[in-house]
């Protein structure tokens, strides 16, 4: 089976973005960084510290920030879906948890804040029990909402 030339480009890309980002964490590109800002940095006089000389690190710092953010968002973006995916092997290995929380990711911010009280609730619920053992779920609190709700619909219909 042959590659299309799109994959292969980006294999190339996804190759070169990794070795960059490799590269540009190690201790060897700091000390690289450093060596050229005190090159610069000595070079001031023998340039009568000219605007050229001046633009020479105004540019060079310039272009270098501008494509480290995306290298940078590009490894963050890799690095969040690879926890995202094992958090979701984790859930969907664990008897008992809730396969809600799979690619919770994809909810709106009001949705993450809606379960973010829900959880709080949780972790309060949990200190007064005695148990410390005692688990909750949402599917334990849906389960008990819904037992609520009968007998309060039982409670209503027999006035």
């Amino acid at each position: 089976m042959r590659k299309s030339k799109k994959t292969s480009e980006n294999n190339f890309f996804e190759r070169f973005a990794n070795a960059a980002t490799k590269f540009t964490g190690s201790s060897v590109a700091f000390i690289a960084a450093t060596a050229i800002v005190i090159a610069w940095a000595v070079t001031g006089p023998i340039f009568n510290y000219s605007e050229t000389w001046q633009l020479v690190i105004n540019t060079g710092t310039t272009i270098i920030t501008f494509l480290m953010v995306f290298l940078i968002q590009k490894a963050q973006n890799k690095d969040g879906k690879a926890i995202q995916l094992k958090l979701n092997e984790l859930i969907a290995a664990q008897q008992g948890a809730s396969n809600r929380m799979v690619d919770i990711e994809d909810l709106s911010e009001k949705e993450l804040d809606q379960l973010h009280k829900f959880y709080v609730t949780i972790a309060s619920l949990a200190k007064k029990e005695a148990d410390i053992h005692c688990s909750h779920s949402i599917d334990v609190a849906k389960q008990l909402n819904e037992i609520k709700l009968q007998k309060n619909k039982h409670f209503k219909t027999d006035k």
